[in-house]
């Protein structure tokens, strides 16, 4: 049974949040343009761009599903992350060099370049839907967290009120010094949420009296004959998301649409000294993900034996504590109910700064200014000074966290109609601007075709085809059972040829020789 928190506890969470504080102040001291506000003057330091990528990419998504996803099954979602190091390679050699070679602050005004600003505006407004949505999903997974810290339940008034909770503080220590902030605070939850997961292994491993080697067997020889830690899974099933034909397929498509064009991640890349810095800290932080998912991974594994095998506990230990209808409550409901006072606050503040919202704000607020609002005072005469726009950005930032709160009580339903593992909703929800923007960006860099009304039309469409394979419309609209039964990386597959073939369609009108030479 969950317990309340101590003093202690909260005592740790007030200390975590005075100390983001002081990091948010020290950034926004160094914060006097907008450059310095979106990109942090193009002066970040790789090894923290590259952690500030590794906290975006690992959210509370990894640090409450990654231990669910090993505890009901087995490693191949770990063999995920190989497709992100093919992604890397992708995006290192065909997109950073392009940004970097038109100065852009927003990777959409590679299409401009090729197209016109109107192109650039259709794909920056495809992705802040894409943002929103796959922002909100990820804040709905860590007010599940926060509400089973709180109120000791997922109930959905207090999950609505957990989400609020997150939304006021991750605007708190975004507002104010733009992208250095978050990413020196990236540096400060990556510490705190890694330490969090580390204590909790190291707990388990003294909790569980069978010696490791034991523990290994066990799971390599789970009841009913499951290998519990087989990193490959070759079956030719189109309803498992982490098949090694999945994992070459979408997830690859998925990490290059996650790391080259959504500016969430992309932006950190455009804030080192040059390309080949950007290049450096991807490759780094891609690889730093294996290690990091290898140790959430074997917290679930440990759950496993610490509540389903008695045998190797000694005693009769039940089932964990479970909520009608979650799927991911059993790393949380350990840290609540079995870790000892004190150590639980330190654990929980993993959690908390897994799930930060920062990250996402301040890119989706770089898009807005720089891809809509920015361009359309210039086209009006209106001076304006990098101050106006800094504060046009925080503005914009408050009103995209109310978007994101609304999202994530939508999850809340989304979610549980469809019942699927958090996990795989989270990943699920991205793909719904990676499909369009995948094929648009597959014409733009490896075909001389496209037109801008073939890249509104491809956004168009490969956004209504992952639409079409949602549970609820399926179920709407009569389609066939096994249209919704498909797991997320072939539906981004077929979104993803759609929009490719659609956006093939349009003869290129605008072929200039400067562009031609960058994309060489």
């Amino acid at each position: 049974m969950p317990l309340a928190f101590t003093i202690y506890d909260w005592g740790i969470l007030l200390a975590y949040v005075a100390l983001l504080a002081f990091a948010g102040y020290q950034a926004t001291r160094r914060t006097k343009t907008a450059d310095d506000y979106f990109l942090a003057g193009h002066h970040a330091p790789v090894w923290l761009v590259a952690v500030s990528v590794l906290s975006t990419m690992q959210s509370a998504a990894t640090f409450l599903g990654a231990p669910d996803n090993s505890y009901r099954g087995d490693y191949s979602y770990l063999t995920s992350n190989f497709a992100a190091i093919i992604a890397a390679f992708v995006v290192a050699r065909f997109l950073i060099p392009r940004f970097y070679a038109i100065g852009a602050t927003t990777v959409y005004e590679l299409l401009e370049t090729r197209f016109d600003a109107t192109a650039r505006r259709a794909a920056a407004a495809m992705y802040l839907v894409g943002r929103i949505l796959a922002s909100g999903a990820r804040l709905y997974i860590a007010a599940i967290a926060v509400s089973m810290i709180i109120f000791l339940d997922v109930a959905p008034q207090h999950i609505l009120i957990a989400s609020a909770v997150l939304v006021v503080f991750g605007i708190a220590f975004t507002l104010f010094g733009g992208l250095n902030a978050v990413i020196w605070s990236d540096l400060v939850q990556v510490v705190l949420y890694l330490g969090g997961a580390v204590l909790v292994l190291i707990f388990l491993l003294v909790k569980i009296p069978a010696p490791v080697p034991e523990i290994w067997d066990a799971l390599r020889h789970a009841p009913g004959g499951v290998d519990k830690l087989r990193l490959f899974d070759w079956s030719l099933d189109f309803t498992k998301p982490f098949s090694i034909w999945a994992i070459l397929t979408g997830l690859v498509l998925l990490n290059i649409g996650n790391a080259g064009l959504d500016q969430d991640t992309t932006q950190r890349f455009l804030a080192c000294e040059n390309a080949q810095s950007g290049k450096r800290a991807l490759y780094a932080s891609m690889w730093g993900a294996i290690p990091v998912v290898a140790l959430f991974m074997a917290i679930g594994s440990l759950l496993h034996i610490f509540y389903n095998r008695p045998e190797l506990m000694g005693v009769s230990v039940g089932a964990t504590n479970a909520f009608a209808g979650e799927k991911i409550t059993v790393f949380m409901s350990f840290i609540l109910s079995e870790i000892p006072p004190g150590l639980r606050g330190l654990v929980t503040v993993g959690v908390i700064a897994a799930a930060a919202i920062n990250s996402g704000l301040i890119s989706m607020s770089a898009v807005v200014v720089n891809d809509f609002y920015r361009p359309w005072r210039e086209r009006h005469g209106a001076p304006s000074s990098g101050q106006h726009y800094v504060n046009a950005g925080r503005l914009v930032m408050i009103l995209l966290a109310v978007a994101l709160f609304a999202i994530s009580i939508l999850c809340y339903y989304w979610q549980h109609y469809s019942d699927t593992p958090l996990l795989e909703f989270v990943l699920g929800v991205m793909i719904f601007a990676y499909s369009g923007l995948l094929g648009v960006y597959g014409t733009v860099v490896f075909t001389k075709r496209g037109a801008t009304w073939s890249v509104i039309a491809a956004l168009l469409a490969g956004f209504v085809t992952i639409l079409m394979q949602q549970h609820y419309v399926v179920d709407s609209l009569g389609l066939p059972t096994a249209w919704k039964a498909l797991a997320f990386p072939w539906q981004l597959c077929i979104g993803t040829a759609v929009a490719f073939g659609v956006c093939c369609l349009g003869r290129n009108i605008k072929d200039i020789s400067d562009t031609g030479r960058v994309l060489a």
